[in-house]
């Protein structure tokens, strides 16, 4: 086993309006404070260009995509070729006229963009109107190579199924990243709230090592009320985090302020890791069938 090390990072922003230059520069100060500090792969939350504007159903938001490649896909490309890092971004993407998709886009230095994933599972819950918005993706769960590895990038809701972080390893996936935008309704209680939370780190977790494979995640924070009348608005919880192929924590941020997390990965331990527990040679292919049905009955 080759010895090789991965420095990564990730940024945790709170947004606090759609001015998307004035974001997307608060965005570039970190990325660039995580690259001279050594990081090889940089990662920003789920549609960090902008508020989260799926808290209600509004076709005038929709102004706010823009064509891939575009203004925005050049601007990260830019930043990434001038760092020479690879840099995972999540943009809203206007592919024709009523066809709209949550894209994270992957940049690979001088390469430009490499690769692109569109969001898979689109969530419809109060406050989370994404299916008004957002058209399942069709580029299916398929890693992207660039420079630093093969990246199993995958958005958000995607991260509460497991058969998307199990595609993207068995498609050789060398690290699962998982930009985010999740928080509480202020109505719900503090032990609701923590019951959330602890639910959504500990799959995630369950991701890591189910499939011997670092996970990280960056999530935004900050509180952005709802343009909706008597609705409560989001608190997103924050809490980014970085972790092991054996679902131990590495890194995380905190709940309420904007961060940055930093993480050097030996990649060879996740080979270690798989010779330990070899559950991919204990997989009943033989049984699994009706994974693919809605329901069993």
């Amino acid at each position: 086993m080759s010895d090789r090390k991965l420095t990564v990072g990730l940024v945790q922003q709170a947004i606090a309006d759609n001015d998307k230059h004035k974001n997307w520069e608060a965005s570039k100060v970190q990325i660039e404070r995580l690259a001279k500090e050594g990081c090889q792969l940089v990662m920003l939350q789920e549609l960090h260009s902008t508020l989260y504007f799926c808290q209600e159903e509004n076709t005038d938001f929709f102004n706010l995509a823009e064509p891939i490649p575009g203004p925005a896909t050049d601007y990260f490309a830019q930043i990434a070729a001038d760092l020479n890092i690879v840099l995972v971004t999540s943009l809203f993407e206007k592919r024709a006229a009523g066809l709209y998709h949550n894209t994270a886009v992957v940049f690979d230095g001088k390469q430009g963009m490499v690769g692109k994933y569109r969001k898979m599972h689109i969530p419809d819950d109060p406050g989370f109107y994404e299916k008004f918005y957002f058209t399942p993706g069709d580029l299916g769960f398929t890693p992207i190579d660039t420079s630093v590895g093969r990246l199993g990038v995958l958005v958000c809701w995607d991260q509460w199924y497991p058969e998307a972080a199990r595609l993207m390893a068995m498609a050789g996936a060398e690290i699962l990243l998982y930009p985010t935008a999740i928080g509480w309704d202020k109505t719900d209680s503090e032990e609701e709230q923590q019951r959330q939370f602890g639910a959504w780190q500990t799959i995630q977790r369950g991701h890591a090592v189910a499939n011997s494979l670092p996970v990280m995640v960056a999530n935004r924070t900050g509180f952005e009320a709802s343009p909706m009348v008597g609705d409560p608005g989001i608190q997103f919880w924050g809490q980014s985090f970085i972790a092991g192929p054996q679902g131990e924590i590495l890194a995380s941020a905190s709940a309420n302020k904007e961060e940055n997390l930093m993480v050097t990965f030996d990649m060879q331990r996740c080979e270690s890791v798989r010779r330990i527990w070899p559950y991919f040679r204990d997989r009943r292919i033989d049984d699994y069938q009706d994974l693919t049905k809605r329901w069993r009955s």
